[in-house]
């Protein structure tokens, strides 16, 4: 990589190492995902890594773990309701995001700054405490466990405003 004359070795030492830092987080991210997608075609019973998985054979892999999905009514419910909650939730964070940027753009809003942190305070308060407020605040008034309820948080939660 090309760096600008400005940039000492102590730039280039911080840029190199950062690069190995993310690498570690990736591979630190990653490596679960490409032990569990073997894990899944297992023939077994249970997950666990097999003789004959490691020596390859043919009869050691199995597709039973997505058969049972594919034939389980209750992962094509909970699959149908995963599709609803994500696409009426996206519709509703957009409408959202793109009324109040509409709004915040306008230089005579009166509490502009007000609105702006509550707007932004999902990103900040850690999900946690946001998700446990808005349960009890769901549990109030009727929401809590039903589809709307969840599709108002997801929206809340996913609304694009930074």
């Amino acid at each position: 990589m090309v760096f600008p004359p400005y940039v000492g070795i102590g730039g280039k030492i911080a840029h190199y190492s950062f690069i190995i830092f993310c690498g570690f987080v990736f591979i630190f991210l990653i490596a679960p995902i490409l032990v569990i997608i073997p894990l899944s075609f297992n023939a077994e019973p249970y997950f666990t890594f097999t003789e004959g998985m490691i020596s390859l054979e043919p009869e050691a892999y199995s597709t039973r773990w997505y058969a049972d999905i594919a034939k389980n009514p209750q992962w094509a419910f909970s699959a149908a309701n995963s599709i609803i909650v994500a696409i009426c939730s996206t519709f509703l964070a957009t409408l959202l995001g793109t009324l109040a940027a509409l709004g915040l753009s306008q230089s005579h809003m009166p509490y502009k700054s007000a609105v702006m942190g509550v707007l932004i305070s999902p990103m900040i308060v850690p999900l946690i405490i946001s998700a446990a407020g808005m349960f009890f605040f769901y549990s109030n008034i009727g929401l809590a466990q039903t589809l709307p309820g969840l599709i108002l948080a997801h929206a809340v939660l996913g609304t694009p405003l930074w």
